[in-house]
């Protein structure tokens, strides 16, 4: 992707097994302290591409697993107001939950575990990539493409995005600041945008709302 030129990308996450599982809580711990990173972002960010219909009160799921596992709701409710959006990189996010988990393992005098086939089955994945053939060079022209990408696309560009560019930003935001200050004002309020606790049909919604409205803003600055 080049300052010029924003082509739309689309994406999907694919499974894979890493045969680790854990049937109570200090294992869990154990395991989360050494897998690989990708399970970490798979079991927080996966779930939007591949939504848990069973628990939609549960952003990941780590949370999941303590509420519907381990029944410990106290566990399930710390984990699952964790916002992976705030940590610089997945490693402080594993570190997060670690921390989390040992304070509750250092709360209770036995440790929790799971019946057999209830185990937390660690999950990595990795991204495919589709070029959907789709390219704009003018930002304004643009806005009407939203509306209609993919949720794998507005998942490549605006979440997966923080951990492939330098400055840990959505795809929109770094290919806007290539115009210099002519939309600041957009790419500060792209970046106000929390992508976690929703769905990527209302994040979509809502990066079309804010495109058209900062655009909508800069539009009547110059005409006064």
């Amino acid at each position: 992707m080049t300052n010029q030129t924003f082509r739309i990308l689309d994406c999907a996450l694919i499974p894979i097994a890493t045969g680790e599982k854990a049937q109570n809580l200090r294992e869990f711990r154990d395991l989360l302290k050494k897998i690989h990173s990708g399970s970490i972002y798979y079991h927080f960010w996966g779930g939007l591409l591949h939504p848990h219909f069973d628990d939609p009160e549960f952003q990941n799921d780590f949370a999941v697993w303590a509420s519907r596992d381990l029944h410990d709701p106290k566990l399930a409710e710390q984990l699952s107001i964790i916002d992976p959006n705030i940590y610089k990189n997945v490693e402080d996010l594993r570190n997060e939950v670690v921390e989390i988990i040992e304070e509750r393992l250092s709360e209770s005098d036995h440790v929790p575990w799971v019946k057999a086939g209830h185990e937390f089955d660690f999950i990595r994945s990795q991204i495919v990539i589709f070029d959907t053939g789709i390219s704009y060079s003018d930002p304004e022209e643009l806005i009407v493409s939203i509306p209609g990408m993919s949720l794998g696309s507005i998942f490549f560009h605006f979440i997966d995005a923080r951990r492939r560019t330098q400055e840990s930003k959505n795809d929109f935001s770094v290919w806007l600041k290539g115009f210099g200050d002519r939309y600041s004002g957009l790419v500060e309020d792209l970046d106000a945008i929390d992508p976690y606790f929703t769905t990527l049909n209302e994040l979509r919604q809502e990066i079309h709302r804010v495109y058209s409205n900062s655009l909508k803003k800069a539009s009547n600055g110059k005409s006064a």
